[in-house]
């Protein structure tokens, strides 16, 4: 199955990503809490579009038809019901990144980037360029999608295993309406479009 993509367009403006962690917290008479971490690795995305193209001719600075582009993504995901996946401009590849260190039995690990001091799961991982046992080239390997990284036999124990990627966060859109604005002849915008990544 073909996972749908979020259009690259010119005429996006800002974008927020918002990280989100959700913990439960229950305060007792005694005036102690206890706090429990449920999931993290969760984003929020929202970005503008400052002009979408209607047509492929009166504005040959936007991606013909951009207009087009972004509702159809839209109805195919049928609002907040289907996933797409969103590059993060800013987010979006790993460079010798440490996966894991092999036991000599497991084959299969789940693909991880850095964040600063801080380990993330990754969403879903679009190409492995390259991957390191021990600092060297691996060639028994393959890309299980969302992001798993299986190998034919498994490395041996304390072995280091990196790999180079690029990936996407898969992503649902948070309303069931899109609001788009006709403001010139074949150039539309949209404020505000909202949508959240998935829990890897």
């Amino acid at each position: 199955m073909t996972l749908l993509l979020f259009p690259a367009l010119p005429g996006q403006g800002f974008a927020t990503k918002r990280p989100i962690a959700v913990s439960l917290i229950a305060e007792h008479e005694s005036g102690r809490t206890v706090r429990s971490a449920l999931y993290g690795g969760v984003y929020e995305f929202e970005v503008g579009f400052d002009g979408l193209a209607a047509d492929a001719t009166t504005n040959p600075g936007l991606v013909a038809q951009s207009l087009q582009a972004l509702l159809g993504l839209y109805l195919q995901c049928g609002g907040a019901f289907g996933t797409f996946l969103y590059t993060d401009p800013n987010d979006n590849m790993a460079i010798h990144q440490p996966i894991a260190v092999g036991d000599g039995a497991t084959t299969a690990f789940r693909l991880v980037r850095s964040v600063g001091a801080a380990t993330d799961v990754v969403s879903y991982a679009t190409a492995i360029s390259a991957v390191m046992l021990n600092g060297g080239a691996a060639s028994n390997w393959s890309l299980v999608p969302p992001n798993i990284l299986e190998f034919s036999m498994p490395p041996g124990a304390g072995v280091q295993i990196a790999a180079s990627f690029s990936y996407a966060f898969q992503c649902r859109f948070l309303d069931d309406t899109l609001e788009l604005e006709n403001f010139m002849q074949n150039l539309w915008s949209s404020k505000s479009v909202k949508f959240r990544s998935l829990r890897p």
